[in-house]
């Protein structure tokens, strides 16, 4: 049986709805049609794609590394047959959690301003990437060391890193803290696309428990609850605050890298544009 691009589209759809019953649904095909999908390209390749039972569902490593390679592959296919609009077609720009901070207005207006038939679409995915690396979106804003293969990556800025702890604890009573003051506290993790790991502490003094969230949403209700305390980035604090949460500058901690991120095999046209009025407003303080 040969591998076809729709094999592959299927594939993303397992992927993406964490099991074949809802992928049916999305594609709307049978149930036993997307399983015979998805048996046929683990025949092909050799390697067991996915863990799955009545009430399991979970990506194995090759399956993890084959989405990667199915998600460039069907992004490059949809760019080659949409070269003559590509500038018309909108970018896509992911992020995790708080776009471009206090620079997101400014580059949103200037950008409208500019280049008006070039739509720019804000997305915000709970992923590492942002949804970059599979093919959700066409660049990402990005924080924090970027390491899947096959992307592009550009500095924009660093952000201070700011202590996220609830607002009527003893903590917040100080105008700033350092990683020491919040070692004794539980250190709440986002782990799906979060940057704050045990690796910011040196390693005879970390943080004495973790407590692992899914995304930036349940991290923010966590703390408001006084569960623990966060490490975050300036912009964190300006695009999301919270009544139930004190945000203090950590002054021992390093700054945060904040990158645009992009596939090297199928850049949208735009990118270059991006990129400049990116390093524009941030060189102008953001000012729209």
């Amino acid at each position: 049986m040969s591998i076809e691009l729709r094999h592959l589209r299927c594939f993303l759809a397992i992927a993406e709805e964490g099991g074949v019953t809802r992928a049916a649904a999305r594609l709307h095909l049978t149930q036993p049609s997307v399983s015979r999908t998805l048996a046929a390209l683990e025949r092909h390749l050799g390697v067991r794609l996915a863990d799955r039972s009545t009430h399991h569902f979970v990506l194995t490593a090759e399956g993890h590394a084959f989405r990667t390679r199915a998600a460039t592959a069907v992004a490059a296919f949809d760019a080659a047959l949409d070269t003559g609009r590509t500038r018309r077609r909108p970018l896509r720009v992911g992020h995790a959690w708080s776009a471009f901070g206090t620079y997101t207005t400014p580059l949103l207006r200037r950008w409208q301003e500019r280049y008006p038939d070039t739509p720019l679409e804000l997305r915000r995915i709970d992923d590492r990437t942002a949804g970059l690396a599979r093919g959700e979106v066409d660049a990402a804003l990005l924080r924090g060391p970027v390491e899947a293969p096959g992307l592009v990556t550009e500095l924009l800025l660093t952000e201070p890193r700011m202590a996220a702890v609830p607002a009527d604890g003893p903590l917040a009573a100080r105008d700033t803290l350092t990683l020491a003051d919040l070692a004794s506290q539980p250190v709440m993790v986002n782990t799906v696309s979060g940057t704050t790991t045990r690796a910011l502490w040196p390693s005879h003094a970390g943080p004495v428990t973790t407590l692992t969230v899914g995304n930036t949403d349940d991290w923010l209700t966590a703390i408001a609850a006084a569960r623990g305390v966060g490490v975050t980035g300036t912009s964190t604090a300006a695009v999301h605050p919270h009544p139930g949460i004190a945000y203090r500058l950590l002054t021992d901690a390093p700054p945060l890298p904040v990158h645009l991120a992009w596939r090297e095999d199928s850049p949208h046209a735009a990118i270059p544009c991006l990129v400049a009025l990116a390093h524009e407003i941030t060189a102008e303080g953001g000012e729209g």
